[in-house]
């Protein structure tokens, strides 16, 4: 992946973590790779942003 596509990348599964809040993070990095075609590799490092971004979330709900 070239870097700007990479940001791009990154920015659209944290948008979409956001939206569908997946119950398991590999399994929807998995999908997500394979309906966007992401290249190989990848797929521990978007699952670690995914994990950290439903992290985030979980984390500013308890302190509502």
């Amino acid at each position: 992946m070239a870097k700007h596509s990479q940001n791009e990348v990154k920015e659209s599964l944290k948008e979409l973590t956001r939206i569908f809040q997946p119950k398991d993070p590999r399994k929807f990095v998995r999908d997500y790779i394979r309906k966007y075609r992401i290249t190989g590799g990848y797929e521990d490092e978007l699952t670690l942003l995914v994990e950290h971004e439903l992290g985030k979330m979980n984390s500013g709900a308890d302190s509502l």
